[in-house]
């Protein structure tokens, strides 16, 4: 009997859900435009329900496609798998594994654990993506990732998460700043700043507003800005105060370019692992999972003892 749907027509389907057009999709399945989308007609027919609405050219699931996806996703790789055993040595890893991870994880900690874990499985592909924690959440939930690293702890319900490692946040001023000398924050200080901090979303930002607003404070945010590079270069010129993990300023510390502040706002946190659990978990997904607690547990201790 002549199965209800097809290979092509899943990866199509999967493609399309992905990439939100046509068009995208085809490129990346390596189809005609005309023969995508009379995949994804002949699936939708054959089903008997629509898996998309379709607001002018874009193409977003609807609520019986976002169900059916991990669905599909999970056939996929099953297929995927199923031909690489009959091709590859037993228990090599292979496969794709997509990591979205915020700042501070992705540029201080994640490359060097990923190399590493490369080493060990060089047939698997890590894709690695750097992002704030909500836009990390957001791309969990949407499936476009098999694993998040997030600054802080996770309060999406429809996620699972678990605690990776701790970090410690450090104020930072520039050795010219006025605040330089007296090594430590008073809470008048701390509002008066001007702070300059990483945007909203981040997970930095975050907990460090949270620390001033346990101490009924509010910061003077002078400026806002998405990377940890500039936000150092600005407080180097003296523009005012930082907030930053302890793993992103230790070389800065180090060499005298900056100086760390004490106060009385408790500025530690926990780096959290997040994942979907309607996402399929292959061997490769589970291996690296591993590899995270190995290096959260024996290796991520921030510089200072943090």
């Amino acid at each position: 009997m002549k199965p209800a749907v097809s290979f092509r027509q899943l990866r199509v389907f999967v493609a399309v859900a992905r990439l939100g057009t046509l068009s995208a999709a085809a490129r990346e399945l390596c189809l005609s435009p005309s023969a995508t989308s009379e995949a994804l007609a002949e699936l939708e027919r054959r089903l008997g329900v629509a898996l998309f609405d379709r607001p002018g050219r874009r193409l977003t699931l609807n609520v019986l496609g976002e169900e059916l996806l991990p669905r599909a996703e999970r056939l996929l790789e099953g297929v995927e798998e199923f031909v690489a055993a009959a091709r590859e040595p037993e228990g090599e890893l292979r496969g794709r594994l997509v990591v979205s991870a915020s700042a501070t994880v992705g540029t201080y900690l994640l490359p060097g654990l990923a190399g590493r874990f490369n080493e060990a499985h060089p047939g698997a592909e890590l894709r690695l993506r750097l992002r704030n924690s909500r836009e990390v959440i957001d791309e969990v939930l949407r499936l476009e990732a098999d694993l998040g690293l997030i600054e802080g702890e996770c309060r999406e319900p429809s996620l699972v998460s678990e605690p990776w490692c701790e970090d410690r946040l450090v104020i930072v001023a520039s050795p010219r700043h006025a605040l330089a000398a007296a090594g430590h924050l008073d809470d008048a200080a701390l509002a008066r700043g001007p702070w300059i901090l990483r945007e909203p979303g981040s997970g930095t930002r975050a907990v460090f507003e949270a620390a001033m607003r346990g101490r009924s404070l509010t910061p003077r945010v002078a400026m806002e800005l998405g990377q940890h590079e500039a936000i150092k270069q600005a407080v180097r010129a003296g523009l005012g105060l930082g907030c930053l993990s302890e793993f992103c300023v230790a070389g800065e510390l180090a060499r005298g370019e900056l100086v760390a502040l004490s106060s009385d706002l408790g500025l530690r946190r926990r780096f959290s692992l997040v994942w979907h659990p309607q996402r399929y978990r292959s061997p490769l997904w589970q291996a690296f999972k591993v590899a995270l607690g190995e290096y959260g547990a024996g290796s991520l201790a921030a510089p200072g003892g943090a």
